[in-house]
């Protein structure tokens, strides 16, 4: 039987989120290349770039509306 502070602890080792490897290419022009990071459960996080920099790509990829060429969410 676990205790709450180990279920806590646990919960906060897990990843809600990861990214790995992330590729995405429309024809010829590579958007995103390589993105790897993993966010845990209650995490704030921001992605900063500049215009055309593959933000708006990425943030896609994550919720589904595109699939990625290679890695995985």
């Amino acid at each position: 039987m676990s205790t709450a502070n180990e279920e806590k602890q646990s919960a906060e080792n897990e990843h809600s989120l990861r990214v790995q490897a992330l590729y995405k290419s429309f024809g010829k022009k590579h958007v995103v290349k390589g993105i790897d990071f993993s966010m845990h459960t209650g995490e704030v996080v921001g992605l900063l770039g500049p215009n055309g920099s593959g933000k708006t790509t990425t943030f896609y990829m994550i919720v589904g509306f595109l699939r990625p060429n290679q890695g995985e969410v």
